[in-house]
């Protein structure tokens, strides 16, 4: 999908789908960008490796905190010079804890998730990659304000082990599904599909 663009020194954020070793490669390597990776725990190995970093030797902290689509969040950063991650060109990594709390329900969570990227401390101070961390989270929070209102995300039963992540992967992967086929407002998107349920969707992914 990036092939066709010229990226020489643009950072490329992305979520935890997208932590894959070779797409760091071909980021750095082919396209000469910088790449800053979310990882959660689908990448059970390399999120064990970023979960025993000695976090708790860093002092500064950089909060953050935001207010919309019926939700209050904070995140707390903390970042580290990694050298040994087995990952390539990860020269830094960062540690986020997101405290969540619905605005409607009152009701509380509490996430860690961890960034990984080839932008060196020279090349990016804590402060600049707890900026370029909060570009990815807008970007995600309008997603998951889509996905929720078509979607009803919020009010899934799905809760346990990789569901929640599951799940939202194959909302967003219908969201861009109907973008790319110029359907700007979602929910009628959806209405339409729904239409005629066995054929319609197959036809938007070319399958028919």
């Amino acid at each position: 999908m990036l092939a066709p663009f010229d990226l020489t020194g643009v950072t490329v954020t992305a979520d935890a789908l997208h932590a894959q070793r070779g797409h760091a490669r071909f980021l750095v390597e082919d396209k000469k960008a910088h790449y800053a990776l979310c990882v959660k725990k689908n990448q059970a190995g390399l999120y064990e490796r970023l979960h025993t970093l000695p976090w708790r030797e860093v002092t500064a902290k950089f909060y953050d905190r935001t207010e919309g689509h019926g939700r209050k969040e904070t995140r707390v950063v903390q970042v580290l010079t990694v050298d040994d991650l087995d990952f390539p060109h990860a020269a830094q990594a960062a540690r986020v804890v997101r405290h969540r709390t619905c605005l409607k329900t009152g009701r509380r969570s509490r996430e860690t998730v961890y960034v990984i990227t080839d932008l060196t401390s020279r090349e990016a101070s804590p402060q600049r990659l707890a900026k370029i961390i909060r570009s990815q989270w807008v970007i995600e929070n309008r997603l998951h304000f889509v996905r929720d209102t078509a979607f009803r995300e919020d009010a899934s039963k799905v809760r346990t082990e990789h569901g929640p992540e599951n799940m939202a992967t194959l909302r967003s992967f219908a969201i861009n599904c109907l973008r790319a086929a110029d359907h700007h407002n979602i929910a009628a998107g959806l209405r339409e599909m729904s239409y005629e349920p066995f054929t319609r969707p197959l036809a938007l992914l070319g399958l028919s």
